[in-house]
């Protein structure tokens, strides 16, 4: 199992940054193909600006897969667009893990 943790500060209008990533992982839960090899948590830090976004997936080829679709690039485009340059990402894989997650 593979694991990505991007995190960036983002102080905007919420109602984009809610948009934004409420429609990439309802993307994300309709494809199908996807069902059970590829998961994403977006939350919110206590001090309200940090954004925390978590994904994993079960292959290279599922993520390569994720990556190809149109609403990925929209995503990641519009993502980029808000915070004005790249987030900060840490790739890991996943050794240990909770029932659930």
């Amino acid at each position: 199992m593979r694991g990505i943790t991007i995190t960036y500060d983002y102080d905007g209008p919420e109602q984009a940054w809610t948009s934004l990533t409420g429609t990439f992982i309802d993307a994300l839960d309709a494809d199908a193909a996807l069902n059970g090899r590829f998961s994403y948590q977006v939350a919110v830090a206590d001090n309200g600006k940090t954004r925390v976004h978590w994904g994993r997936w079960d292959s290279a080829e599922t993520l390569a897969q994720v990556q190809a679709q149109d609403y990925f690039k929209t995503f990641a485009a519009g993502l980029r667009e808000l915070i004005g340059g790249p987030p900060d990402t840490v790739g890991a894989n996943v050794t240990n893990k909770t029932k659930g997650w």
